[in-house]
């Protein structure tokens, strides 16, 4: 299913507990760090994905390459690509288990969206993880 309500999110929120990044950086002042540091402070564990930093640890976990390469269970995975590079993120995540996939501000994948709900996990777009959780738990978000 697609998800558009509040209510959904928070609902998505209080199931997940471990969170796979799709296009992590380690440079602070990106959104997929902070919103990373962000989500391990309100205490979900992050797995960071990104070939450049494969097998550095970041944020108590060691940065894989691909979802191809997740030794865990994921329940979520958070985009931080083009829209155009959905797709394969989308039918790893599936491959993988997750139960969603959640396409950052800014990221729309119509098609994507549409094979992940098929394929039975929820999916969020064009919203950022951030901002939605700290308005839905009354949190400050990092900036």
């Amino acid at each position: 299913m697609i998800i558009t309500q509040s209510q959904e999110i928070k609902n998505l929120f209080n199931t997940v507990r471990t969170i796979a990044v799709v296009g992590f950086s380690v440079k602070e002042d990106r959104a997929s760090n902070f919103v990373s540091r962000y989500l391990v402070r309100e205490g979900y564990s992050v797995i960071p994905v990104n070939p450049a930093y494969q097998g550095e640890e970041h944020l108590g976990q060691w940065c894989i390459a691909s979802l191809d390469d997740l030794s865990e269970s994921v329940d979520m995975v958070l985009v931080f690509q083009r829209s155009e590079r959905v797709p394969p993120i989308v039918t790893q995540a599936v491959a993988a288990g997750a139960a969603a996939v959640w396409m950052q501000k800014g990221i729309i994948h119509q098609e994507a969206a549409q094979d992940a709900v098929q394929a039975g996990l929820k999916v969020v777009m064009d919203r950022c993880a951030m901002v939605e959780h700290a308005n839905l738990f009354d949190r400050q978000p990092l900036h």
